[in-house]
């Protein structure tokens, strides 16, 4: 064999980003898609609303850029693409997100579809070199922030940010969104909607009744912009034991807090991930193809037995003395008591300065105004599944899987029809 003829082991890869861009560049051009040949969806007119986008994507973050850049690989290139946050801080990563890495192992290949050169790990290297990468466990939470960005600049996508979807409407075959920016009041029409808007798009942050009308000047969601400057020399509750509650947690404690406990109803602290199926390629190819009844036993099994807490952000909280997890301890009532926090619980009267609440997220539809003329067509999971003797938290969560034709019921068929489609972090 020639030894002139290099393997991929012998390529050193880009040595910068602009060699990595002209890589991937060179990649894109090659397949045609840089830009597209041509235009395969005839332009369409609304006779009232006027121009109409092939698809309008609402959401700029690790989904909507990913579900944008798929589209493009399909030469689709009339859409636009909205985010209400500013530039750069699109998603969880440089905002509620406090974990100090990311969970999943480096090696997946993210948003990349297929694209070696989109890949985390050619960013990485195009930077920091091979050596470094092999030193890489897990992926720092702001770095991946960082490619993120990157990624939006070199897929070149049409990101509007500081643009908020207020209100949808439309007709059997057009989407309109209202949406509203700096600039004032804009109506779009679309002939398709992704929704990408992330863990609250279809609700928000949830909060037990219990704490509802808690001052917000002692307790703050997870998903708040907390202050943990303000908590040092403070005692400070976390309700809940999953990732979140434990990266709020290690803030508090690294920024000073005298002590912090994290309130737990179960037993012990979840220890066995479940879910960790969800990534193989057996899952998403095969998943649509079981019964509602298996479907609906995977999830419900994952939620039952929780999702653990990265061992990193425990270890991250447990390195502190003053840190503790008190277990079998739900609460029962709460009391406002000379500015501290008063909770009756399973284990007795526990007193806080201030209250974390690590308490995830939930579907609920009427928190969403724009979504308001959306709701009543979307088909749910409750439509199409009902477990015995039991509700069940995806219940409202909406029915994505394909529908056959023996699907029955106006709301199969609105959807059906329906031009609108929500990202979802469940497998649903």
């Amino acid at each position: 064999m020639d030894d002139a003829i290099a393997f991929p082991a012998d390529d050193p890869g880009p040595r910068s980003l602009a060699e990595l861009e002209a890589r991937l560049a060179r990649d894109l051009d090659f397949l045609a898609l840089s830009p597209p040949a041509k235009d395969w969806l005839e332009p369409r007119t609304h006779p009232e609303w006027g121009p109409v986008l092939d698809v309008a994507i609402v959401g700029a973050g690790m989904a909507g850029l990913s579900a944008g850049f798929a589209l493009k690989c399909l030469g689709v290139r009339n859409m636009r693409v909205f985010d209400r946050s500013p530039e750069g801080f699109e998603g969880p990563w440089a905002t509620f997100a406090r974990m100090e890495t990311l969970r999943s192992p480096p090696e997946l290949a993210g948003p990349a579809l297929g694209f070696a050169n989109l890949t985390f790990r050619a960013w990485f290297e195009a930077q920091f070199g091979r050596v470094a990468w092999t030193g890489v466990h897990r992926i720092p939470r702001l770095q991946w922030s960082d490619y993120l960005r990157w990624y939006r600049k070199v897929t070149d996508l049409p990101v509007e940010n500081r643009t908020e979807l207020v209100d949808l409407g439309g007709d059997s075959e057009t989407v309109l969104l209202t949406l509203r920016s700096a600039a004032g009041i804009e109506r779009v029409a679309a002939r398709r909607l992704i929704l990408a808007s992330g863990r609250d798009g279809l609700g928000g942050a949830y909060v037990p009744q219990l704490f509802a009308g808690l001052d917000r000047k002692c307790c703050a969601h997870t998903s708040d912009d907390i202050d943990f400057a303000a908590l040092r020399g403070k005692v400070v509750g976390v309700i809940g034991s999953g990732a979140s509650a434990v990266d709020a947690a290690a803030e508090a404690l690294e920024s000073g807090a005298t002590r912090v406990a994290m309130l737990v109803r179960r037993t012990d602290v979840p220890r066995f991930n479940r879910g960790m199926g969800i990534g193989s390629p057996g899952m998403w190819h095969g998943f649509n193809r079981l019964t509602l009844a298996q479907r609906w036993s995977f999830v419900q099994g994952i939620d039952d037995a929780a999702v653990p807490p990265p061992r990193a952000s425990m270890l991250r909280c447990s390195r502190h003395s003053n840190f503790s997890i008190v277990t079998r301890c739900a609460p029962r009532d709460i009391a406002l008591r000379n500015g501290r926090v008063v909770l009756d619980t399973t284990r007795g009267r526990l007193a806080f300065d201030f209250l974390i609440l690590a308490t995830g997220f939930t579907v609920d539809w009427p928190r969403r105004p724009e979504l308001a003329a959306l709701a009543p067509h979307v088909l749910k999971w409750r439509d199409r599944f009902a477990p015995a003797d039991r509700e069940f938290a995806q219940a409202d969560h909406p029915f994505l899987g394909p529908i056959s034709n023996s699907s029955s019921g106006p709301r199969a068929r609105r959807h059906g029809s329906s031009a609108c489609t929500a990202s979802t972090s469940r497998p649903f």
